[in-house]
Parts: structure tokens; C-alpha cells; sequence
């Protein structure tokens, strides 16, 4: 039946996915961008990440502008290369020593958001394409 009134090619799945991790992004990016890139900064260089003056704003950069980009389903499939990188080092460096509850278990949700929208793409509901 939702099929039916939906569709089934799943646009309005995958735009709702966008806006939602585009939120949650846009939201982390934001706070570490706009006031607290000095303690992001220090974050990174208690938790071993090299260069961690270079990655504090690369890292923030890339989680607002992500964010930015899920919204308007513009460079879908980039921005989420892209953060499944910053994922990815984000549990190895910093969450998964704390094990799961409470530890790693948003950025592992987050992860497979981002892993469905970069194999799958934007869906029609987006300014971008398919890129």
C-alpha cells in the first residue's frame, strides 16, 4: 500500500535520509566551525590524529559543507565519500576504544547512512544529479 502512494523507486526515502544526516553534519560541523575549532583542535592532539592543526578545520570544513551538500543534493556521492572517511577514522581514533553504547554507535548509524547514500546516489528530489 505505501508503495503504491510512495512510489516504488524510493526518492522520498532518500531525500528524507539526506536532510536528516545533512542536519545531524551541518549541526557538528557548525559547532566546531563557528567557536570551537581551538578545542576540536586540542581534541584531535589528545586523541593522537597527526597534523591535527590541518585536520581540526578540514574535519569541521568537510562535516558542515557535507551537510550543506545532503540538504541540496548537490556532490551527494563526494560528500559522502568524504565522511565516511572522517567516519571511519573518527570510531578508529576516538570512539571505539569506548565500545559501542555510548561509544560508537552514532557515527557506526551515521556510517551506513552515508554508505547507502553513496552507493545509491541523491534520488530525483536534488539539485546535483547523480554525482
Amino acid at each position: 500500500m505505501l508503495a503504491t502512494t510512495f512510489g516504488r523507486d524510493g526518492d522520498y526515502a532518500l531525500l528524507i535520509l539526506r536532510l536528516f544526516i545533512g542536519g545531524v553534519f551541518i549541526g557538528h560541523g557548525a559547532l566546531k566551525l563557528f567557536g570551537g575549532l581551538p578545542g576540536f583542535e586540542l581534541f584531535l592532539m589528545q586523541h593522537g590524529v597527526p597534523l591535527a592543526r590541518v585536520m581540526a578545520p578540514v574535519v569541521a570544513g568537510i562535516e558542515f559543507l557535507g551537510g550543506v551538500a545532503f540538504i541540496l543534493g548537490l556532490g551527494t556521492r563526494l560528500a559522502a565519500l568524504l565522511l565516511i572517511c572522517v567516519m571511519i577514522v573518527a570510531i578508529v581514533t576516538v570512539t571505539l576504544p569506548q565500545g559501542f553504547a555510548g561509544g560508537y554507535d552514532l557515527n557506526l548509524a551515521l556510517l551506513g547512512g552515508l554508505t547507502a547514500l553513496f552507493l545509491v546516489g541523491p534520488g530525483k528530489f536534488a539539485y546535483g544529479g547523480d554525482l
